[in-house]
């Protein structure tokens, strides 16, 4: 009886959250000459943020990995459902759900399902085929440019696509259910502890981006005209739409399932030095190969800042306050982070998707939470446009 009065108290509390993120995909869209798109896709927009709203969820993934009892029949209808439900919505808005690369999504759904739902002799060991599938199933996302994406809605202010928020219940259910992989932290709440320390991580990360980026140039104020409600409607919309698009994705990946591997393999290896030094081996090269491959100053940046983070974590581990290899994972993913970001072109702002990279999995390890290291994620991104600022990049 209990059981059942958790899963229906986080099934309400789904059902709250799901109902707020309705309020302002319709008040983002209300125009009348997209009117028909928000109401095309108000019924998907419903059932699938419900569903990430609500699968992370401990007693209801409980449940629901109880129900399957690794029966591989009740374990593909999941992955079945939204691959039904993506090919429904790209064909309903006139597009052709068999053209190009997204002829890919079948595999992309059920590759990771079914390797998990064949591997479950020790499902609380983390080993090197969970690393494998996580690099397989990440890379042809990321690289991958996904058209038609299904955005929600297909005109107006897109609250993300079907295609990436399938490829995150995918991963939630892969990961989280069928493998087990615990303490993932993907659902929604709100504690005021855990959005003070969002917040006061956002600030102190961005207090320093703004005075090392404006001492080298990077930054410059440019200011806003006024505060006027169009202002403050636009940087909620980027705040919003950041959020579900960009950080809440990539939050899941690089927090949720990466630093959350790396931090029980370390943990189970028992000995959290041989993965720093492996670390620092791989990492500060490629990080200087990253700054000498680009154009413009301060090629030593990105190193340096991969120097500073590994220091940083070898005191915080050395120190024997947290459990061991916590903060190597989090150093390890949070250079990743930033080196993945290449594709911006500039080095010092590669240096600072390291940084940001730590700040975000900080707040994930004091949170247990991806939602939390979203918003941070979410109020950098959007932090320019907040403060009135402009990256020279």
């Amino acid at each position: 009886m209990k059981i059942e009065k958790e899963i229906s108290k986080e099934l309400q509390t789904s059902i709250a959250w799901t109902a707020v993120l309705t309020v302002l995909f319709i008040l983002f869209n209300r125009s009348i000459e997209i009117l028909w798109a928000m109401f095309l896709a108000l019924p998907f927009f419903l059932v699938l943020y419900f569903l990430l709203f609500t699968i992370g969820k401990e007693h209801v993934s409980n449940q629901i990995r109880k129900w399957l009892n690794s029966d591989i029949k009740k374990i593909v209808i999941f992955p079945a459902a939204l691959i039904v439900i993506y090919f429904g919505y790209v064909y309903l808005i006139g597009q052709n759900p068999f053209q190009g690369v997204i002829s890919m999504v079948p595999y992309l759904v059920f590759f990771p399902v079914l390797v998990f739902a064949a591997h479950r002799k020790d499902v609380k060991k983390i080993d090197w085929l969970d690393f494998t599938v996580f690099v397989l199933f990440l890379l042809p996302i990321t690289l991958i440019d996904a058209n038609p994406a299904g955005n929600l809605p297909t005109a107006g202010n897109e609250f993300d696509s079907i295609y990436r928020i399938v490829m995150m219940l995918t991963s939630v259910y892969a990961f989280g259910i069928v493998r087990g992989l615990g303490n993932i932290g993907f659902f929604p709440e709100f504690k005021p502890k855990n959005f003070f320390t969002a917040i006061w991580v956002w600030l102190a990360f961005y207090g320093f981006v703004f005075i090392v980026g404006y001492s080298v140039g990077f930054i410059q104020i440019k200011g806003h005209d006024s505060a006027s409600g169009e202002l403050i409607t636009k940087i909620a919309l980027a705040i919003v739409t950041t959020f579900l698009h960009t950080a809440l994705f990539e939050e899941l990946f690089f927090r949720g399932l990466l630093q959350n591997m790396l931090a029980k393999r370390i943990s189970q290896a028992k000995t959290w030095i041989t993965f720093w030094k492996w670390g620092v081996a791989i990492l500060i090269p490629l990080a200087i190969l990253v700054g000498y491959t680009l154009d413009g100053g301060m090629k030593w940046f990105p190193a340096l800042v991969t120097l500073l983070i590994f220091l940083v974590a070898f005191y915080i581990e050395r120190s024997a306050v947290f459990a061991k290899g916590v903060y190597t994972a989090l150093a390890i993913t949070g250079v990743i982070f930033g080196l993945v970001h290449y594709h911006s072109g500039s080095i010092i702002y590669i240096g600072f998707a390291c940084i940001a990279g730590w700040a975000y999995g900080y707040t994930w390890i004091k949170t247990r939470n991806v939602f939390y290291a979203a918003l941070v994620h979410a109020l950098v991104n959007s932090s320019a446009l907040i403060f009135g600022l402009e990256l020279m990049r």
